[in-house]
């Protein structure tokens, strides 16, 4: 029994770690250089962004302007076809080539970033301070960012942009930047940026009120501090602003589905899947080079599934996890939500057959993922020795990430307690599932959120099935916390009531469900079960 345990000291420590998991790898591939290299026309509503820059150029302006708009709202590779495009009109501009520094960053291009910013720098005497400033922003941010840093880079990058700031106290894009600094990585882009950053963008909105890129950047941090009501607002005039930009309505879905309205959610991804597969269609560009295509499809599945659309969740997911592999560490991770809607919906076989293809994937926290995923389809399959095995697989995998491997700690616990609980070991079970649920409701973000919220939903059906009632109500109150809204919270403590033997709490329960439920699909296994509880007594 001994080895079926997998709990211990290196848990706990690949638990401790704070890392985002969002390295990416720095190898130049294969047919991005061509795309970033054709070259673009200027388009029209992607948000108006402008900075003067030192250049006698108008067209080199205009698109220097078009690369900063498309920075701003984290479309990569079109920001750095801009700048090339602007450093085509006019090769001298100094702050084209930190703006393709950061473009070439995102996309996971390590070495042209830094040869951009190394441009940059040997074209900073013929600019003006304020340019200059910028260019030596940008050296630091590399110079922190780096693997390894080079020492004392960090702390000097955050007193230079204190020193900016102060002598460049209403610099609207000095503002942005200071507050994207906020975020815990050096190497981003603000989006994980929370309460810290707030300050600074709210000086910022001041300045220049409808500036798309600022409601953009005070939604993330909002959103990050839980407070969609706050975020809401920004969301919807960053879309208004920006409206052609697939993330402006991605993001708008992100905030609207945290406020109770789904219906409304499901019809922003949409768009938002609309505008990307267009855009990527008329530029001839394969979708894994756009990190936002699969992650927006990623959240209008979940969003799907939320809604009890399983056949059109089934759909959109299977789309998104067959979509090629990236080299992008976070990306591929988000790969996870295909075979756990397999695994909430009852597949075991079909969520292993997706297992085995994720563990051919370069990334050793990939395939640590794809053990995880062996492990929970094994338990449910009652092939208990070999869910041990795989379990002890992936968290040698995540032992041999060092600290990057505490990014898969929820799902491997997830993926314990479910050996554990099938197994018969429940004292050790509940354990470990209280603490798992404790820890994904811990994490931030959107895609974090609904993960959850459906992490909560199975380990109240686990425990319902194997008789612990306790835990089961446990995870009902918590489903209520986190997201009253859901049919399948009012499902869940329907069961509960009905257990009970509390038959009035129980039918109003299953028919909130049911009206959450209304545009679900007709064979709904919930659904159905709902309405024949409702049409028998209560089990005593």
């Amino acid at each position: 029994m001994a080895g079926r345990v997998l709990v211990g000291a290196v848990l706990v420590a690949v638990a401790s770690s704070q890392v985002r998991g969002t390295q990416t790898a720095t190898a130049v591939r294969g047919g991005l250089g061509e795309i970033l290299q054709r070259p673009a026309p200027l388009r029209a509503r992607i948000g108006q962004a402008h900075e003067t820059v030192t250049t006698s150029s108008k067209t080199a302006q205009a698109y220097y302007d078009q690369g900063l708009a498309y920075l701003h709202s984290f479309v990569w590779i079109e920001a750095a076809r801009s700048f090339n495009e602007a450093l085509r009109a006019d090769p001298s501009v100094a702050l084209a080539h930190v703006g393709l520094s950061y473009a070439l960053g995102e996309l996971g291009e390590g070495d042209g970033a830094r040869a951009a910013a190394r441009r940059a720098q040997a074209l900073a005497e013929k600019v003006g301070e304020l340019e200059r400033v910028r260019i030596g922003l940008r050296t630091l941010q590399l110079e922190a960012s780096t693997e390894p840093a080079v020492p004392g880079a960090a702390a000097k990058y955050q007193q230079q942009l204190t020193s900016a700031l102060d002598r460049y106290p209403t610099d609207v894009e000095l503002l942005l930047l200071v507050g994207r600094a906020q975020d815990p990585s050096h190497a981003a882009h603000g989006m994980a940026a929370g309460s810290g950053a707030i300050g600074f963008y709210e000086r910022a909105l001041k300045q220049a009120p409808n500036y798309f890129a600022t409601h953009h950047y005070l939604t993330h941090a909002y959103e990050n501090i839980n407070r969609p009501d706050r975020a809401l607002a920004h969301a919807g005039a960053f879309v208004r602003l920006a409206s052609a930009i697939p993330h402006a309505h991605h993001m708008h879905g992100h905030v609207l589905r945290r406020v109770g309205r789904m219906g409304e959610a499901l019809d922003a991804f949409k768009k938002a899947d609309e505008l990307g597969s267009q855009y990527l269609t008329a530029e001839r560009i394969a979708a894994e080079y756009d990190w936002h295509y699969r992650h927006n499809l990623d959240l209008l599945g979940t969003s799907h599934q939320y809604l009890g659309q399983m056949r059109a969740a089934e759909t959109v997911l299977r789309r998104a996890f067959e979509m090629p592999p990236t080299v992008r560490t976070s990306e591929e991770l988000n790969r996870r939500e295909w075979p756990t809607f397999l695994l909430a919906r009852g597949r075991p076989q079909d969520a292993m057959a997706a297992a085995r293809s994720l563990s051919k994937h370069p990334l050793p926290l990939v395939r640590a993922l794809a053990d995880i995923v062996t492990s929970r389809s094994l338990s449910a399959l009652k092939r208990h020795e070999e869910a041990a095995e795989a379990g002890n697989r992936a968290l040698r995998q995540m032992r041999a990430a060092g600290t990057s491997g505490g990014v898969l700690v929820p799902d491997f616990q997830l993926a314990q307690g479910e050996h554990l609980i099938r197994s018969g070991q429940t004292d050790a079970a509940r354990s470990m599932l209280r603490d798992t649920a404790a820890k994904l409701r811990a994490q931030a973000g959107p895609d974090a959120w609904v993960q959850a919220l459906f992490a909560l939903e199975i380990i109240g059906r686990l425990a319902r099935e194997h008789g612990d009632w306790a835990l089961a109500a446990e995870m009902t109150d918590a489903m209520r916390s986190h997201d009253p809204e859901y049919a399948g919270t009012w499902y869940a403590a329907a069961l509960v009531a009905e257990h009970r033997g509390a038959r009035e709490p129980a039918v109003g329960a299953f028919k909130q469900a049911m009206q959450r439920w209304a545009g679900a699909d007709q064979d709904l296994f919930e659904l159905l079960d709902a309405r024949r509880r409702l049409s028998t007594p209560v089990r005593q």
